[in-house]
Formats: structure tokens, sequence, C-alpha cells
């Protein structure tokens, strides 16, 4: 398989499941939108009570993806929120914001409305640039510690000083795909996303997510995210931060991303998994939910 088709995968994977009530702790029904600066609404979901734990999902996903991390750190005394960014699942889809800097004042909105503090942010993929970002234009106040899984940060795009990077060229042939077939795309590229033990049913779930997002959207983000360099937001982190990556992900290649941000961000740790694929938060499923709950969630006494 072509590596610059699998990096551009990159922009792909999850989202989180925890249908919310801010009146009842605990349940879980329909809340209220969050509203952007610009009006967009921005669908929001919550399980559990405790600590604050805000995730984000990634590329052409929504907040679902995130369904078995939330169900288990609820279980360790966290309330676990999950918000669907704007164009994808229950939010509206504006015809623009889907730059970082939008993407990044929509979490602040969420975070706001919702008046959150001591937060801790995960975020798979596209959604560590969106954290980072967040970090670097309204600051670390409200937030406590990160944890990005899989991220496709730093820096995708080739030049002088990222050689490591893909050429434009590259990305805008494989959104040439998209635009002619992106359902054979996702299908030719799904085997290398999750491991051989993942349930067909399991990767049908998570693809359904993917098919759901409209087609502009997809483009879009992936050229925000493509051409976006978050290497000086990175270096402006000032929290503890969690890099959780699989040194057998295709769709964000470790040596260009996960160690490459964990050398940027003062108070980095990362953690690998051996023969973990960019979906990792389904095919190493227990493995990750421990991690994240022993960094962010400690389980009531």
């Amino acid at each position: 398989m072509d590596r610059r088709n699998l990096m551009t995968l990159t922009a792909g994977a999850a989202a989180v499941g925890a249908l919310s009530s801010a009146a009842k702790a605990g349940g879980a029904t329909r809340a209220p939108a969050v509203v952007a600066g610009d009006g967009t609404r921005i669908g929001w979901r919550q399980w559990g009570a405790g600590r604050p734990v805000v995730f984000l999902h990634s590329w052409g996903m929504r907040s679902d993806m995130w369904d078995y991390q939330v169900a288990a750190l609820a279980d360790r005394g966290a309330r676990c929120i999950a918000y669907d960014q704007r164009g994808h699942g229950r939010s509206d889809a504006p015809a623009d914001g889907y730059d970082f800097d939008t993407l990044a004042d929509d979490l602040a909105a969420v975070l706001e409305t919702l008046d959150l503090r001591d937060v801790a942010l995960v975020g798979h993929s596209m959604g560590a640039g969106e954290i980072a970002r967040y970090l670097s234009r309204h600051g670390a106040g409200r937030i406590a510690r990160v944890a990005f899984v899989a991220p496709a940060i730093p820096s995708m795009l080739r030049s002088a000083d990222n050689p490591a990077g893909v050429p434009e060229a590259g990305f805008e042939a494989v959104r040439d795909l998209w635009r002619t077939d992106f359902p054979r795309w996702v299908a030719d590229n799904t085997p290398a996303f999750f491991t051989p033990r993942t349930s067909a049913q399991m990767s049908r779930w998570l693809i359904d997510m993917l098919l759901a997002t409209p087609l502009p959207i997809l483009i879009e983000c992936n050229r925000r995210l493509t051409r976006t360099d978050f290497r000086p937001d990175l270096r402006a982190m000032a929290v503890p931060t969690l890099i959780i990556h699989g040194d057998a992900d295709a769709s964000a290649p470790i040596d260009v991303t996960g160690r490459v941000a964990a050398g940027l961000i003062p108070q980095a740790r990362l953690k690998v998994y051996p023969g973990a694929p960019h979906g990792l938060f389904v095919t190493h499923m227990a493995q990750l939910n421990q991690d994240l709950a022993d960094f962010i969630a400690p389980r009531r006494s």
C-alpha cells in the first residue's frame, strides 16, 4: 500500500459514546447543543460523574468512537464528555469553519458553556491538533492534563525543515481518489487501520461513521490537517501530556508523529504499543483504557 495513502488515513478514526444530560449525573440523555461563536450548534453527550474528561474524535468520525473508553473511565469515577465536531455526527455542518483556530474555539465553547475545570483532554489523530491549538490559543487555565492517542501531528507536509513529510501533490492525489470513489478508498485502507483479530462488526461500526460524514467536509478537514504545522503549539504546551502510539500505525507513522510530538512537548511521556495500528482505541482497548484511567481518572476508593 502506498505510504502516501496510508498517511492520509491519519485523518481517520474514531469518536465517543455516551449520550448526555447535564441534569442527570451518571445517566445519559440528549443534552442541549453548545452554540459556538459563529452560531454553529455542537452536539455533545456525557456519562458518569466526577473529574471531567473531554474526548475529541478524529477525522470523519463522531463522538461514538470513544464509547468503550467512556464506559471504562466512567466506571473509574470520571465525568466523560464527548462532542461531535462541526460537520460531523449530531452537530451542524456549516460551509466553513474547519480551520484549526475555529475548531479550537469550538472546544473552548464546550468547556466554557459547561463551565468545566481541572479537565483532562483526550484526542485521537486529528483531535490532537485541535487540543494543541486550543492550548496555544486559549491557554491551560481549565486544563489539568492531556492524552494524545495516535496523534496525526505535528507536521505532515514536506518542507525544507520537515523532509520526512509528504509532498502536497501526494495528499491531493489521495483527495482526488476520494472525489471519485470514497467508499472504495475506505475499503482498500481498512485492513491497516485494524488488526486481523478485529471483528467484522467492529470494523463496520467505525466505517459507517466515516461514510456518514459529507465528502466536502472530509476533504476540507484533511486539507487543513495536512497543511497545518503544530510544532509551535506543541512547544508551548505547559501541562502533563501522555502520548500513546502504536509502532504499526500506517496512518500516522510514529516516527514522524508521536515520537516527534513527544520531543517537542516539555512535559510529555511517550508510551509505545508494540504492533498497534491507528485504530488502537478498539484493537488495544483494554490496555488503552487502563493507561488512560491511570493517567487521568483514578479509580474511586
